[in-house]
């Protein structure tokens, strides 16, 4: 029987002595997690808070964080340090008073302890927003070189099969660059989870079928794509089943390269692919992983504040799978 996706990424990082940070440390979810990590010795979590309501709090729910570590920003022996770094970090956007005021926010100190190599990743947003929980990556971490946004993806998933989809978090209307942006960055999560990219652009349009400016979009999206990275197997614009059924695509793109077997799935709006996922999740069957954010120099991922200590556990191997590739 095929390992569960999340047991390969146990195989992965189990050992390799990883840290996650998790700054909403009084959170049942949170705590529950955190506990499970610890114990199966995966990875250490670093919870971000006052030590004593912590204990308090997972006394309460008679769970386990010895093996966790927790750190109190105001006491926290490196602060002076954390301070001098985020004033250099934002060139100037920031005072040595503002900085101070940031890093008693467990999303700030938290993003910090990662850009100051002092964990390998982060997971936040079980209480926070998305943007609280983005927007310290993006003024601390910052996008790769060569990349101008991050993006959301998710992993779905049903017994043995897995697709991405992207963006379904993040970028409300891309434009051409954007998308062959997502495409490309999709392609390397694609790779983390053992999915051998072969991306499909999305539209309500096949090959022209149709012609408005939402599809050349798409179409200059493609060509954009293919000329910076000739290696991917990518082709569109496609509606879905001419993207991932072998007997239509037969017959509305029967000279393209992906011939029906589409593994990754570019939309073309974040309308279209946050309810792509939703149907495909709730008519569907199949788990919904994620957002994962991707482009970023070092991980940070977004809890939904619907989510359950299981998703908590599920993304917090999926951000220190990202550290360590």
């Amino acid at each position: 029987m095929k390992e569960s996706l999340f047991d390969e990424l146990v195989d992965k990082i189990k050992g390799k002595g990883q840290s996650v940070v998790f700054p909403e440390a009084t959170d049942e979810r949170i705590l529950t997690a955190a506990s499970q990590l610890a114990a199966s010795g995966i990875l250490t979590p670093i919870l971000i808070g006052d030590v004593k309501e912590i204990s308090q709090r997972a006394g309460e729910l008679d769970v386990d964080i010895s093996s966790c570590q927790i750190i109190n920003p105001k006491q926290y022996e490196n602060f002076d340090l954390m301070v001098e770094t985020l004033v250099d970090r934002r060139k100037g956007k920031a005072t040595k008073e503002q900085a101070e005021e940031m890093l008693l926010d467990g999303n700030y100190f938290g993003t910090m302890l990662v850009y100051m190599n002092q964990a390998d990743g982060l997971v936040s947003g079980a209480t926070h927003s998305t943007a609280d929980t983005v927007r310290p990556a993006l003024q601390i971490i910052k996008t790769k070189e060569g990349v101008k946004r991050t993006s959301g993806v998710f992993v779905m998933v049903r017994d043995d099969e897995r697709y991405i989809f992207a963006d379904c978090a993040i970028n409300i209307s891309p434009e051409a660059e954007d998308l062959a942006e997502i495409a490309s960055e999709s392609a390397k999560t694609a790779s983390l989870f053992d999915v051998d990219p072969r991306i499909a652009m999305l539209s309500f349009s096949t090959k022209g079928s149709a012609k408005s400016p939402e599809t050349e979009k798409v179409t200059e999206a493609l060509e954009i794509a293919k000329e910076k990275n000739q290696s991917l197997v990518i082709d569109g614009e496609f509606q879905f089943d001419a993207a991932f059924v072998p007997s239509v695509a037969e017959k509305k793109a029967p000279d393209s390269v992906l011939k029906g077997d589409a593994n990754v799935f570019i939309f073309p709006s974040l309308e279209a692919g946050n309810i792509g996922y939703k149907i495909a999740e709730r008519l569907g069957g199949f788990e919904a992983v994620g957002p994962i954010l991707q482009g970023l120099n070092k991980p940070v991922n977004d809890l939904s504040r619907g989510c359950n200590a299981d998703d908590v556990y599920k993304l917090a191997l999926i951000t220190a799978a990202q550290a360590d590739a």
